[in-house]
């Protein structure tokens, strides 16, 4: 394994993300940071969520970025609001110790008159949710005619969610000079029809093997039970945890409902993140937790897209997840920066078979506790 040094990345980052407890490089790091520091040209990257993917295109675009000029130079499209401000948090965190490097974070759920207020201060890297982006546009309250570089991360999750519009949109606005990084979970027609439109015949490709993507920190685990007794098992296992917070996902939003409802009355601190909350209250939910007053966030897959805690000691699974590449997104929120965590799945007997399925393609190993 290379070290982010022989990659090329300069070495201010390099102290800066050292920091964050970023210290070697991830297989889609070591791919993909090389030939966009030095070529820089239209990019496809595939690699589940979790494996390092702020890093991968954020480290060279920070690297390409020219401080001197207080225009905006590229642009990275999110699919979530949580996401993009995640990734503003992050790139600001990376130049800690470099020249002054600004970026600001703009999706909906906020009042679009602080946006094009704080869009007027020197900015060299807007982050966007696609719907804020074309909003913006159409106020003309951003000049993108300076952009080298476009960042599509989690390229379809922002089709799932209905965005194919906007992104053929925004890359014929910003089509001439700049180049197109995209990344991607998995590689739908979708998003395949939009690199033929819009990136070269040439775009270097890479892909990394699901089975190398989750975090070697984390302790996989699972408990057998009936369906009815999942309450009571999930509510004995967070006892356990001594107060330390975690995620429990659901596959439904009155799965969720039900679930949050039984843990509070076992006396648990418990948030509810399900897509039907308005953006403030899940500003509100999200506050809450993150500053530790509630202990567990219940959550379905959808409505947990880009969410970053620091220190979750556990996530818990009330159900296996429908598509393997959840269950990397949910794991992948413990461990974080480093540290150790814990995924415990509760199953019924019947899930067995689709454990040792996931034990196989992701190559790794769950250890039953009874």
């Amino acid at each position: 394994m290379k070290t982010f040094k022989q990659l090329g990345v300069s070495e201010r980052l390099i102290q800066g993300i050292s920091e964050k407890g970023i210290l070697e490089p991830t297989e889609i790091q070591e791919l993909a940071i090389p030939f966009l520091l030095q070529d820089g040209g239209d990019f496809v990257g595939q690699a589940q969520t979790g494996t390092g993917k702020t890093a991968a295109f954020g480290l060279p675009l920070l690297q390409r970025i020219d401080p001197q000029d207080k225009r905006i130079q590229a642009l990275v499209i999110a699919p979530t609001r949580e996401l993009a401000k995640q990734i503003a948090k992050q790139l600001f965190h990376y130049t800690k110790y470099t020249e002054k490097i600004f970026a600001e974070a703009i999706a909906g759920g906020e009042k679009i008159a602080g946006q094009v207020e704080a869009l007027k201060r020197p900015t060299h890297i807007v982050v966007a949710t696609p719907g804020r982006l074309i909003d913006l546009l159409k106020l003309r309250a951003l000049d993108l005619s300076s952009v080298r570089t476009v960042v599509l991360d989690e390229a379809d999750e922002m089709l799932s969610m209905g965005f194919k519009d906007e992104l053929d949109a925004i890359l014929d606005f910003t089509q001439g000079s700049r180049k197109t990084w995209l990344f991607s979970a998995t590689m739908p027609k979708g998003i395949r029809l939009i690199i033929d439109k819009h990136l070269s015949p040439n775009a270097r490709r890479v892909q990394v093997d699901r089975r190398q993507v989750v975090n070697r920190n984390i302790k996989h685990q699972f408990a057998i039970c009936k369906i009815e007794e999942k309450p009571y098992e999930i509510s004995r296992f967070i006892d356990g945890q001594k107060g330390d917070r975690g995620i429990v996902f659901c596959r439904s939003r009155a799965g969720v409902r039900n679930l949050a409802e039984a843990l509070e009355e076992q006396g648990h601190r418990v948030a509810v993140l399900q897509g039907e909350l308005s953006q403030k209250d899940r500003d509100k939910v999200m506050r809450s937790f993150k500053k530790g007053r509630t202990q567990i966030l219940v959550s379905t897959d959808v409505a947990a897209r880009g969410i970053d805690v620091e220190k979750l000691a556990f996530v818990v699974h009330h159900q296996l997840p429908d598509q393997i590449e959840y269950y990397t997104h949910r794991s992948g929120r413990t461990a974080r920066a480093g540290r150790s965590g814990m995924s415990m799945a509760f199953i019924t007997r019947g899930d067995l078979k689709r454990l040792r399925e996931m034990e196989s393609e992701l190559s790794i190993r769950f250890m039953e506790i009874r």
